[in-house]
């Protein structure tokens, strides 16, 4: 039996949607837990670390495309969702180049 992640809710082991919530199981292995990389753990830190440099730099105007594009590749990182080279290269420019240098330099597995 494997346990649905949003309601907690008990189902069989072939389900591919929780039956109350209808949260769907990716691939059958909800219970394994997906190690991220250290080159995406170093890169969502530059990200961090350039948001708040920009903010501070140009006085809080660059929150308004920095602050997405990081809250966006960490929600990437956490569900596993693969992220575009037009992201990548967006990121290498207008929030931290070591980033998006990491990010280019990562594999998408």
């Amino acid at each position: 039996m494997k346990f649905c992640e949003k309601c907690g809710t008990q189902n069989d082991d072939d389900a591919v949607v929780c039956a109350v919530c209808g949260n769907s199981f990716q691939n059958g292995n909800d219970n394994v837990v997906k190690e991220e990389s250290t080159l995406t753990k170093v890169a969502k830190a530059f990200m961090i670390v350039g948001t708040v440099l920009m903010s501070l730099y140009t006085f809080g105007i660059a929150l308004a495309w920095c602050l997405p594009m990081t809250l966006s590749y960490c929600k990437k990182i956490k569900n596993g969702t693969p992220i575009g080279t037009g992201f990548k290269v967006c990121s290498l420019l207008f929030v931290s180049l070591i980033a998006g240098v990491l990010m280019l330099c990562e594999t998408n597995n």
